[in-house]
């Protein structure tokens, strides 16, 4: 049996109204039961090349993969059928797809709830269609599918070969805990949802911030009158490359020297590296000590993006350190990478590896405004950089306390309606 987030546990350690179930400590109310019990299961329709592109719509795998809900008007793509073919594989409003097969474990078997009837439309063979009797309530089927302990059962229920799969059979045998009325699980449902709704708030708005900043460096960083032309070497003092310390000397690593590789870009935490040298590895080896507060890019792989770290670090040999004259605001600089980063990245060449030259990288055309103005464009840049990071970190944490109060609502932990008996 499978024991979500708790042991067994003696009925006198058991907190007053719950009771220990296969899927873990649930309200004694509650129920326990299989979704073979409750419903039944249906691949979708399988056709050859020839039928797609013309005639009805049908849903997709991707209409529902990172989705929590299916509507026709979110249908673009075509498929040929026949009457009995939609009549066999329709969809329903209040059904759910479940995705049978992905590349990845996190993806097999998540799910979209059918919002509406969906008239003369059918769903591919890489979905299964999962119809109940009314037990479950419809808003309660977008989120009991996504509860962690629901999620662990399906993905160990699954089987693995070139990818992870789910089959009606298994799907059948998944236990699922719910409350005993419609009311409670609509309650649930409405918390969870207005959640969501904060949680796509929030990413429209981060959306439109970032969209908004970009605007502001098309303004401020394209080449204005009075501003000088030159070229990133001319404006460089100096530019410093790395090297990694050999892997078979174990004395070289796990040190105290933050060692950066372009995988630090996509993690990028000002204060730390994923990787660590001792002073031997620095010393025998092409890797140099970069001084915090320097722009960091890389010339292969990763091109066009740069970091400025807090921190003293040391680099590999795929980055470059730049180190601007006297007139060169660094946090100008290091807009000025992110400005330019897409055509950077264009200029890559290599057959495996897309790489620039040192002398390419020199040879970057420049636009200098004079070093009070770059100060108050970084400025500017800046303070929207930060309101970008305080509406993700936002969004982050609300989304990882939906992901606890739906492990707490979703095993009854916390109630949202009285179950009090009455005096």
């Amino acid at each position: 049996m499978n024991q979500d987030r708790t042991s067994t546990i003696t009925n006198a350690q058991l907190k007053e109204g719950y009771k220990q179930t296969e899927v873990g400590i649930i309200p004694e109310d509650w129920l326990v039961t299989s979704l073979g019990e409750l419903g039944n299961f249906k691949n979708g329709i399988n056709k050859n090349s020839e039928a797609f592109g013309h005639g009805h719509p049908f849903v997709n795998l991707m209409d529902v993969f990172g989705v929590s809900s299916i509507s026709a008007v979110n249908l673009s793509d075509l498929i040929e059928t026949n009457n009995i073919e939609r009549q066999t594989y329709n969809l329903k409003e209040g059904d759910v797809l479940f995705i049978r097969s992905s590349v990845k474990p996190s993806g097999v078997g998540l799910t979209a709830l059918v919002e509406e009837d969906l008239e003369q439309i059918v769903y591919s063979g890489f979905l299964i269609r999962f119809r109940d009797g009314g037990t479950i309530g419809k808003n309660f089927k977008k989120h009991c599918f996504y509860e962690e302990g629901f999620r662990k059962r399906l993905i160990s229920a699954s089987s693995v070969s070139a990818n992870t799969n789910i089959n009606q059979d298994n799907l059948k045998q998944l236990l699922i805990p719910l409350p005993p009325t419609k009311a409670e699980q609509e309650a649930i449902a409405c918390t969870l949802s207005d959640i969501d709704a904060l949680i796509e708030s929030l990413d429209r708005l981060l959306t439109k911030k970032r969209q908004i900043k970009q605007g502001a460096m098309q303004e401020l960083l394209r080449s204005k009158d009075g501003w000088k032309n030159t070229i990133l070497g001319n404006i460089a003092e100096k530019i410093v490359g790395g090297g990694t310390p050999s892997r078979s000397v174990n004395k070289y690593w796990d040190g105290n020297i933050p060692w950066m590789t372009v995988k630090d870009f996509a993690s990028h935490n000002p204060f730390s590296t994923s990787e660590y040298i001792t002073q031997d590895g620095l010393k025998n080896s092409p890797s140099n000590l970069i001084p915090k507060g320097t722009l960091i890019t890389s010339t292969r792989m990763g091109l066009g993006k740069a970091v400025i770290f807090e921190i003293d670090v040391s680099i590999n040999q795929d980055l470059k350190a730049i180190f601007p004259n006297k007139d060169i605001d660094p946090l100008f600089l290091y807009y000025w990478f992110q400005f330019n980063k897409s055509n950077i990245a264009d200029m890559g060449s290599g057959s495996t590896v897309m790489g620039i030259s040192l002398d390419e990288l020199r040879k970057l055309p420049f636009a200098q405004p004079s070093t009070s103005e770059q100060i108050e464009i970084a400025s500017i840049l800046s303070d929207m950089d930060a309101e970008i990071d305080s509406i993700s970190v936002k969004l982050t944490k609300t989304r990882q306390l939906k992901q606890g109060m739906m492990h707490e609502l979703l095993t009854g932990r916390i109630r949202l309606i009285d179950h009090s008996p009455s005096i």
